[in-house]
């Protein structure tokens, strides 16, 4: 039977009490639930459009893993959710300076709605 150890970092925004966890770590993966462009000092959302938005939950999830004990470079799975496709070319061009020079897999979809109404959510998975 294999462990599950959480993960939490008061460098990322808190996850709800008793719903999810900001990572789970199993088997040598770490596994982020998804994150969306909170500041994690004020519990609201940055202002700005995607673009900030999607600088913003990728500097959470980085938080995340590295409390995991990784970093960006070794994702290996991302989903990106976005409310709106017409922001896609916007979120793209944040979403290439990141995840090293070996882009992980990705999905990404338009949803009809996403948390706090926000633009774009983003989850990972990665190893140690």
């Amino acid at each position: 039977m294999s462990s599950k150890t959480p993960v939490l970092t008061d460098k990322a925004p808190k996850p709800l009490p008793g719903i999810y966890s900001q990572a789970i770590v199993a088997n040598g993966v770490v596994y982020c639930s998804g994150a969306v462009p909170m500041d994690a000092a004020t519990g609201k959302l940055i202002d700005g459009d995607v673009k900030a938005h999607t600088h913003q939950c990728i500097k959470n999830l980085t938080h995340i893993l590295e409390e995991a004990g990784t970093n960006i470079d070794k994702v290996v799975k991302v989903n990106v959710f976005l409310s709106n496709m017409d922001d896609f070319a916007d979120m793209n061009s944040v979403y290439m300076q990141y995840w090293g020079d070996v882009k992980p897999c990705r999905t990404c979809v338009a949803v009809k709605t996403l948390p706090l109404n926000t633009d774009v959510e983003i989850e990972c998975i990665a190893v140690l």
